[in-house]
């Protein structure tokens, strides 16, 4: 298991590299003047010339990028162009906002998704199973900003029960928790119904009942227990997938995390933020990843010996 960690570990690195410089590329032929954002529109042209200089904007693009990873590897991200405080101090103090809605998404999700895909699993091609599967379809279709703005609409301006915007109560949290779980939980229950649909089909599980054991049990010890793995893998996926796609729901709803930060990041052009949030959500998603990698061994004896 030490072992596996390891190489995934160092496989992370030419992801992050990987990564990194295609971002940087496509900020550095952005068009725009991080200079010219730094200093305001009036700014003399010997000003502009020299912080230019100053910040290196005048180098080609490799010794750019090269000269951020050299100063990164010394745990120097750099300054934010725009509120001149270090990257990872801008992103760390936002960091925590973005997992609170992450989390209420994700037990959203799985509080809709298991149990609905179980129950659209045991009662196959039924009327619940059929509207379930509409619902989940729904789900997966809708692009999050449409249905943000859907749920403004209706409970904020149309009804005034919950607020559009902000982070101060638990009020705040619930119309962008349920725009971000709602795509989790659609997936959640298509693979949820998929894997069980496969599991309660095998010739254990018709062993099990024609030795009387209740459906209750035969489900829930025999049956999801085996389904849960490709159901925990997507559970892991979303999760990371939340952590770094909640950039459209905390633009509409003015939600102060990460992805909302580095929205405003791009406008400015502020390149070393970007960067710093790209690295910060590559590393997060893969750790997540590896979480869930090693979770399978709890699971599942049988994956665990082969790391021995």
């Amino acid at each position: 298991m030490a072992k596996y960690i390891l190489r995934r570990i160092l496989l992370l690195i030419p992801v992050i590299l990987g990564v990194t410089f295609i971002v940087y590329s496509i900020m550095y032929f952005t068009p725009g003047d991080p200079a010219q954002i730094m200093l305001a529109e009036n700014a003399p042209k010997e000003a502009l010339e020299q912080l230019r200089e100053d910040m290196g904007l005048n180098d080609p693009l490799i010794v750019q990028y090269f000269r951020y990873i050299k100063n990164a590897l010394k745990g120097d991200f750099g300054r934010s162009y725009t509120t001149k405080r270090e990257v990872f101090k801008e992103i760390f103090s936002r960091f925590p906002a973005t997992l609170k809605l992450t989390i209420a998404g994700m037990i959203l999700a799985i509080l809709i998704g298991i149990p609905v895909g179980i129950i659209s699993a045991t009662k196959q091609y039924s009327l619940t199973d059929s509207v379930s599967m509409i619902l989940a379809l729904l789900g997966v279709s809708m692009p999050n900003f449409w249905q943000g703005l859907m749920l403004i609409l209706i409970f904020s301006v149309g009804f005034g029960l919950l607020p559009s915007s902000g982070a101060d109560s638990f009020k705040h949290l619930i119309l962008p928790a349920l725009t971000l779980g709602t795509s989790a939980a659609a997936i959640i229950t298509r693979m949820t119904r998929s894997s069980m649909l496969e599991v309660i089909r095998q010739d254990y599980i018709r062993t099990a009942r024609a030795k009387g054991v209740l459906e209750k049990k035969v489900i829930n010890r025999h049956a999801l227990k085996n389904a849960l793995i490709p159901v925990v893998t997507i559970v892991g996926l979303q999760f990371g997938s939340l952590l770094g796609g909640a950039v459209l729901t905390e633009t509409v709803f003015s939600w102060p995390g990460v992805g909302r930060f580095m929205v405003e990041a791009i406008r400015s052009k502020d390149t070393p933020t970007v960067l710093g949030s790209v690295i910060f959500i590559s590393v997060t998603f893969s750790i997540v990843n590896l979480f869930v990698d090693i979770l399978y061994a709890f699971i599942d004896p049988r994956i665990k010996s082969q790391y021995k």
